[in-house]
């Protein structure tokens, strides 16, 4: 049974745990409101993020950072992109020597266009051997509820991503592995950004065909984005690309796709944010994904039409899947 440390009690972070718990492992949550550590410990509840789910009795949670990594094998991360740095600034000094830290979040540092892993590399010194990321088809509800679904795990290391596939998994939840870390991140970051597209022309009320032409045309460009970074473009046809995509744009239960959504029915990126409980990583990462473009020459015109929506520069009836390249393949220009 390995000891196990998630730092991040929103949705993704307890429904996580709540996996890692089910697969017969010591997890310890911590939550940064001390009311929120309590609700967990007393009512098994996170009646904040996952109202109605019931979370293991043996899953601990607590506010106190120092208790939470005390010991841990393995340290998951699951708190918003933007604030990573900072927490792991705070805290990161206090991860046990040797521990795999796990990345479970998808966005993009502003300011300086690292992924995730990088950001933890670079912080706290960790080899990247000991550094794994999570990705797939994963809304966060719908594992919470013990739907089945799957996933990846992927390090530089296969040792690192076997232990890690062996420990994130559940009776209801399968993590698969490999070793291409950018492509994995990369698919988990860039689907965001085509679901909120799809939420835009669903919020205008388009149909079946709009959405199905976003997606496929969407995968495209994505997929020209990531090998572009040295992705293995097989990656993003498999749980961490196109499954993914498929669930964050279909999903009403997608923040991404909500935040898309509001913005097609007319409101302001301010007004989405301030409506929304929860943080759309999407929305935080169009600028910083198409600055990375612009460094690579990678076309990302339906990107580019999200931001010009965000920015107010385009109606949302005026996204066009059609007005992108000339080819039908992934690698087209």
């Amino acid at each position: 049974m390995a000891k196990i440390a998630v730092m991040g009690a929103g949705s993704w972070g307890t429904t996580f745990a709540k996996v890692l718990a089910d697969g017969g492992n010591d997890v310890t949550l911590w939550a940064r409101r001390p009311e929120l550590a309590d609700d967990i410990n007393l009512g098994h509840r996170n009646p904040d993020y996952l109202p109605g789910i019931d979370l293991p009795v043996g899953l601990k949670a607590t506010s106190d950072v120092a208790e939470a990594l005390a010991g841990a094998h393995q340290v998951y991360i699951s708190v918003p992109s933007q604030s990573l740095r900072s927490n792991l600034t705070e805290w990161g000094h206090r991860v046990p020597a040797g521990a795999i830290l796990v990345s479970l979040m998808k966005g993009v540092e502003k300011g300086t266009g690292l992924r995730m892993s990088e950001v933890i590399h670079e912080v706290t010194g960790v080899d990247t051997q000991n550094i794994a990321v999570i990705s797939g088809p994963n809304l966060a509800l719908e594992i919470a509820r013990g739907e089945p679904t799957a996933s990846v795990a992927a390090s530089v290391s296969q040792e690192t991503a076997a232990a890690v596939a062996a420990t994130a998994t559940a009776p209801y939840f399968k993590t698969f592995t490999n070793n291409d870390v950018i492509g994995t991140e990369f698919g988990g970051i860039l689907k965001n950004l085509i679901a909120v597209a799809i939420g835009i022309v669903n919020g205008v009320g388009y149909g079946e065909n709009t959405k199905a032409s976003i997606m496929t045309r969407g995968l495209a460009e994505i997929s020209r984005f990531a090998v572009a970074y040295g992705a293995d473009p097989m990656t993003m046809v498999g749980l961490a690309g196109l499954g993914d995509l498929i669930a964050t744009c279909e999903s009403p239960l997608s923040r991404n796709h909500r935040a898309g959504e509001m913005l097609g029915q007319g409101f302001s990126k301010r007004e989405v944010l301030k409506r929304m409980s929860q943080t759309a990583e999407g929305l935080a990462s169009v600028e910083p994904i198409l600055q990375l473009a612009a460094e690579k020459g990678v076309p990302m015109p339906i990107v580019q039409q999200v931001q010009a929506v965000i920015d107010g520069e385009l109606l949302p009836r005026d996204i066009a899947p059609h007005l992108t390249n000339d080819s039908d393949t992934p690698q087209g220009e």
